[in-house]
């Protein structure tokens, strides 16, 4: 079958926002997008509306904040034949209002399960697909955020992410523990100490497994998509209000058809080739649209961190047999 000749990539999330944008532009770019979702109705029906060709895609469950979930999705692609040239991880989900964490069905804050740990597992287990496939050009990305950086302005406001010493995830982050710190919860620092987590693994991938692969591991920021369905769990009037903010104050909106096409770019285009960069297209600091290796914040270069982060993540992910001292 021709489908089966074409390059494949799986993204998260792709039932809305930048996720089902970057499905749309990997179609419209000759690839087939394994679209791993939550909601394979929403998917259906988004993939339609967008106009994504039937022949383009399949859909694939899979529930980030359940790691037997990430598992039966990876068992599931592996029984569809199909090779794996791209992996992008992009789903999150960001909770601002919420006064308790909410728990994944192992027991850890659901915020940092679906956007670091479930993510994490999913990497490390399609990394084995990855090295199989037979295509020349293979990259891994994961969606970073302006939040993660307190150098940058979008990230200065309060609370700032902290991973700490990862006292939380080094005691087993199972109730009453809910942060990575070992703190008390905040659901806004819990996804900016995620996304953390998420350029963090990102420079460990590729000091890890670069050289020995060839694959390229990236991270990138398209900008601020102001009306991403991310937001959804925000007050309402923060949602009518931030797009605004940003197309007229900041001059920092990005569509989310826009950020969908740059993360296809990232993952297709050659001059995207370069393992451990963090793309972004900043908000002020380049008005030509351009794209430029961004310095991630003191914490996510912080490769102690990194290499302890991924140590303590394959122990609650269960991919280490090892007991850390």
């Amino acid at each position: 079958m021709a489908q089966d000749r074409k390059s494949t990539v799986v993204i998260t999330g792709a039932s809305s926002g930048v996720g089902l944008y970057a499905a749309k532009a990997f179609a419209r770019r000759g690839w087939h997008v394994v679209m791993a979702c939550r909601d394979l109705a929403k998917a259906e029906k988004a993939a339609q509306e967008v106009g994504i060709p039937k022949d383009s895609y399949t859909i694939m469950h899979i529930d980030l904040g359940s790691l037997d979930s990430v598992r039966q999705f990876v068992n599931n692609f592996r029984a569809s034949g199909k090779s794996l040239d791209g992996l992008v991880a992009n789903a999150a989900i960001y909770m601002p209002l919420i006064k308790e964490p909410l728990r994944s069905p192992e027991g850890y804050e659901l915020t940092m399960t679906t956007n670091h740990l479930g993510h994490f597992l999913l990497c490390n287990l399609l990394l084995e697909d990855m090295k199989k496939s037979s295509a020349a050009d293979k990259r891994m990305v994961i969606l970073g955020t302006v939040t993660h950086n307190p150098d940058e302005l979008g990230g200065k406001i309060p609370p700032r992410p902290d991973l700490g010493n990862l006292e939380g995830f080094e005691a087993g982050f199972k109730a009453p523990i809910s942060m990575i710190d070992g703190k008390k919860f905040e659901p806004v620092k819990a996804y900016k100490d995620s996304k953390v987590c998420n350029v963090l693994t990102m420079r460990e991938l590729h000091r890890r497994y670069h050289n020995s692969t060839g694959i390229t591991f990236t991270s990138l920021y398209p900008g601020c998509v102001a009306e991403t369905p991310l937001f959804r769990n925000h007050y309402p009037l923060f949602q009518k209000i931030f797009p605004l903010f940003q197309k007229y104050i900041t001059g920092g909106y990005v569509s989310q058809e826009l950020a969908g096409e740059r993360v296809a770019a990232v993952v297709i285009d050659p001059e995207y080739k370069q393992s451990g960069a963090y793309w972004s297209w900043g908000n002020r600091q380049k008005k030509d649209g351009k794209s430029f290796v961004q310095r991630v914040s003191p914490q996510a270069r912080d490769d102690e961190k990194a290499e302890r982060l991924w140590d303590l993540s394959e122990r609650l992910v269960g991919l280490a047999a090892k007991v850390l001292s």
